[in-house]
């Protein structure tokens, strides 16, 4: 891991060493910190210091995390599902990410929903009652309309032609981030 070398080249010791996510045993000094985020910032990465981007960043976690790769049917709402997990006031945190990201986040989420659709067409593992299912919508219906206003595009119409490698609709669908 990137985090752990570069950690190790400047003989600085962690505890923990996660996404997005670094504690150190010992306190840093400003030349430590900043030789620290020279050297993260090579390879692309930031050094977040500030508690607001921190904590943007873990609702953007918890967004991906909850739409790329989780099955789970939330037994609440996607708010409170947010405030219990980041332990936050979801109005806060909501006027927060509307702020700095200037988008809300329930578009943040209805975008990676509609990435996880196209992801899904564009591979044709299921059809389009079965993403609506498993992306937790209401109805086809409604997955439709949200594929629509974000892409421009038909659902249906990525249904019919996802499968086609040289189809133009596939290469649209991947090549359209919302």
């Amino acid at each position: 891991m990137i985090v752990k070398q570069e950690l190790a080249k400047l003989d600085l010791h962690y505890v923990i060493v996660e996404l997005g996510k670094v504690e150190l045993l010992e306190n840093i000094s400003k030349m430590q910190k900043n030789a620290l985020r020279i050297s993260l910032h090579n390879y692309g990465l930031e050094l977040l210091e500030d508690k607001r981007n921190i904590l943007i960043e873990k609702i953007k976690s918890v967004v991906i995390e909850y739409v790329h790769y989780s099955d789970d049917q939330l037994k609440v709402n996607f708010s409170d599902y947010l405030s219990e997990k980041l332990n936050h006031d979801y109005t806060y945190m909501a006027n927060l990410f509307s702020e700095v990201e200037g988008t809300t986040i329930e578009h943040f989420v209805i975008v990676h929903k509609i990435e996880k659709v196209k992801e899904l067409l564009v591979y044709d593992e299921l059809s389009l009652t079965e993403i609506s299912y498993k992306l937790h919508y209401c109805s086809v219906a409604h997955l439709s309309n949200q594929f629509k206003k974000i892409t421009g595009l038909s659902a249906c119409a990525g249904m019919w032609w996802s499968s086609s490698t040289e189809s133009p609709l596939r290469a649209k669908l991947l090549n359209n981030k919302g």
